[in-house]
């Protein structure tokens, strides 16, 4: 069934009727979203639109194992249902198939009156479709025909549309009205070691120099020298560097300050998504490329400097928040994040000025 965006507007739209969540009856919905990190951040507007409109509703949310930290704790969710990414990488060796095997059975047996496949991927398509819900609720324009795993399928918005304002299209032809609520909630212990450490005290940046694609990263040397001009001008006490372990050799220059100053510290690879959301939360200024950190600090809401080249803001920036993007756009430009000599281009025109002024900027509105 192909469900038309701007065409559930009664109170009882077709799926609340099938469901009966309308009169209140208790449910429970299996929302698909297993990764990437950033992605998965921005899609918490969905469970507070469904909680607001369904109280009764039980949300359980299917996140890549890795990322459950960023989702457990939200108060409209009932349990976060982890996804053994590495298992399903290792799925063609009979062992691993077997344990796939009885995974995806699990799904069966939670007996979900409803999935919402977010992702719309070939992979979150079939596992909607393994849970046999009687509704699969998911975009027509699912890629890899990941819409084969959908009863209900709903025709996204015409135009230039934020992913965030994507995704609530599906909850929208649940009836429910859009809530672009995007705050998230550590989890309780990591706040409470976050409390605790004393680099995290006072007033202190997070740069987050990383990116998974290189063209979207804005040249280290420069984050070197943001860090040096954050401390020099006395804007913070110190400075909080932050990414994966994978990614120390890319930040070499960065991590060779830190060596040299103190007030510089290397948390690179040395904290979990849980700790890195409650070293956010605690920051005074956030500084990063278009990445998972930039989109908690919005969830967060941080002080922020997004650093965008080759990706489209009006799609995939910070929510609600463009005017903390730095972008240097000229005539003939095109978004191609994959296209790493592009993409560095267009990131090197970014200045050091530029971004030490927006960063003092939002540490005197502080």
């Amino acid at each position: 069934m192909l469900i038309p965006p701007d065409s559930l507007t009664d109170d009882r739209p077709p799926l609340v009727d099938l469901l009966g969540l309308a009169e209140g009856r208790p449910g429970s919905v299996l929302l698909i979203r297993p990764s990437a990190l950033g992605d998965v951040v921005r899609t918490v507007p969905l469970v507070v639109s469904l909680r607001r409109r369904f109280p009764a509703l039980a949300i359980d949310w299917l996140v890549q194992d890795s990322f459950v930290d960023a989702v457990r704790a939200h108060p409209g969710v009932r349990a976060a249902v982890p996804f053994p990414r590495g298992l399903f990488r290792r799925w063609f060796s009979p062992p691993a198939a077997m344990a796939v095997g009885r995974w995806v059975r699990t799904l069966a047996r939670a007996n979900y009156d409803l999935v919402i496949d977010a992702q719309g991927l070939a992979r979150s398509g079939a596992l909607a479709r393994a849970t046999g819900a009687a509704i699969r609720v998911g975009l027509d324009d699912a890629r890899e025909m990941g819409w084969l795993g959908y009863t209900h399928r709903v025709k996204p918005r015409e135009g230039v549309v934020h992913t965030v304002d994507r995704m609530l299209a599906l909850v929208e032809a649940l009836g429910a009205t859009p809530i672009r609520d995007l705050r998230l909630v550590a989890p309780p212990e990591d706040r409470t070691a976050a409390e605790r450490d004393a680099v995290l005290a006072g007033r202190f940046a997070v740069l987050a120099p990383t990116s998974r694609w290189p063209g979207k990263r804005w040249p280290i040397e420069r984050f070197a020298a943001l860090a040096t001009l954050l401390l020099e001008h006395g804007l913070v006490e110190r400075v909080v560097v932050v990414g994966a372990g994978s990614e120390r050799e890319e930040c070499r220059p960065l991590l060779e300050l830190a060596q040299r100053e103190e007030r510089v510290v290397d948390r690179l690879g040395r904290t979990c998504v849980g700790g890195l959301m409650a070293t956010i939360e605690r920051a005074a200024l956030v500084v990063a490329n278009d990445s998972a950190a930039l989109h908690i600090a919005v969830g967060m809401g941080r002080p922020l400097v997004a650093l965008f080249g080759p990706t489209d803001v009006a799609k995939v920036g910070p929510y609600g928040r463009d005017g903390d993007v730095l972008q240097v756009l000229r005539p003939g430009d095109r978004y191609d994040h994959k296209d790493e000599a592009l993409g560095r281009a267009m990131m090197a025109r970014i200045e050091l000025d530029a971004v030490i002024d927006a960063a003092r900027v939002r540490l005197s509105a502080g």
